[in-house]
């Protein structure tokens, strides 16, 4: 007997299916879409019905069936009416809790490597929903000036990117998490069909209905829903007036080769990056004209200016709103001079954004969303 959700089937699940029926015939039991849901936090890709369906037509599966239990351990009274000789797992679903219930009923626990198939990648089921799963936006430079009371000054532009989920991004990281936790509510953990930019809007109100205090920057919708890398120019509105995108392939795959993501510390507690404000048309000005600069040099694939429009826009931030680079974040800037330029994602820090062709110690992936 095997358990599991078994939402998203993959090479790596055929492989343990194949390995796990040379020990006997095979029953697996599938968790139900209700304990998937209080497991995971979301809903399942396929209902269990077709998920069960599925296995049961496998080659190497003898039956399959959705099972009754909840938790973890879903599958305990099934292992108890069943009382099969051996429950079998892999690798990365052993727990002590698992091998007690089966030493408490007499059954063998046999844990398996996680092997693919000949000439097949390794397959992870956490790493196949996060390719599918809603992607975050990261903000590169000219970030501010999707609020009219700062492009009311002075027009210009800012860059954003679609990534990837490679992770869970922390929640107050500039990296639009609450935007995002908006568009699941909305469309659950797939980006919805249709024009991207119309998605944006809908996004946008959304999140930002009559009466809302603070009015969240539409770069936030945009990024996450706008495949690729977009310069937005916005002149003194919610909604920019210009959006430029480009989703080249080999443009995105050089973006995520040279971004780097470092996690820093989480915000200090009641901190605020509007205490204080000197919004001057200079200063405005530099922080556009940042956003342009980084879009150039994307297009171009030139390190230098991306680095430097990093810095420009982190200047700029300093000079418009003090309070957003707050001094425990200082030494992480200093520690990274050798590289080409940096910035954070957020007001306060969440993650320092370095833009380097050479390895970045601690730093996480960033994968750039070429398509929809």
């Amino acid at each position: 007997m095997a358990s599991g959700c078994y939402d998203l089937l993959h090479g790596g699940h055929i492989a343990f299916l194949n390995e796990a029926a040379t020990y006997g015939r095979l029953i697996v039991s599938v968790g139900s879409d209700a304990n998937v849901e209080q497991l995971k936090g979301k809903h399942t890709t396929f209902n269990e019905r077709e998920r069960s369906y599925i296995l049961s037509n496998l080659a190497s599966v003898d039956e399959a069936f959705v099972s009754g239990g909840s938790g973890v351990l879903d599958f305990a009274d099934d292992l108890r009416r069943l009382s099969p000789d051996r429950f079998v797992v892999n690798e990365d679903g052993h727990t002590d809790d698992k091998q007690r219930l089966c030493d408490e009923l007499g059954v063998e626990y046999i844990v398996l490597q996680r092997v693919p198939a000949d000439g097949l990648p390794a397959r992870e089921s956490s790493t196949v929903k996060a390719r599918i799963a809603f992607p975050y936006r990261v903000s590169i430079a000219g970030g501010w000036m999707d609020q009219p009371w700062v492009s009311a000054i002075c027009p210009g532009s800012m860059v954003v990117a679609s990534i990837d989920a490679t992770t869970d991004f922390a929640d107050g990281s500039g990296m639009a998490t609450s935007s995002r936790k908006t568009a699941l509510a909305l469309w659950g953990d797939r980006v919805p069909d249709g024009d991207p930019v119309r998605n944006a809007k809908l996004l946008f109100g959304a999140e930002n209905p009559p009466g809302t205090a603070y009015v969240s920057g539409s770069q936030d919708h945009i990024g996450l829903l706008v495949p690729g890398i977009s310069r937005l120019h916005y002149d003194g509105d919610f909604w920019p007036d210009r959006i430029d995108n480009t989703r080249d392939a080999e443009i995105c795959a050089w973006l995520s080769s040279v971004l780097h993501l470092v996690p820093l510390q989480a915000r200090p507690e009641g901190y605020d990056p509007l205490i204080e404000k000197n919004l001057g048309e200079t200063s405005v000005r530099k922080l556009g004209d940042a956003g342009n600069r980084c879009y150039e040099s994307i297009l171009k694939m030139d390190l230098v200016g991306l680095g430097q429009s990093l810095v420009q826009s982190l200047e700029a931030w300093r000079e418009i709103l003090p309070n957003t680079v707050i001094d425990s974040t200082l030494p992480c800037l200093e520690a990274v001079t050798s590289h080409a330029g940096a910035t954070f994602s957020g007001c306060g820090g969440g993650y320092l954004l370095v833009a380097s062709d050479k390895a970045v110690a601690h730093a996480l992936p960033v994968r750039v969303r070429s398509e929809s």
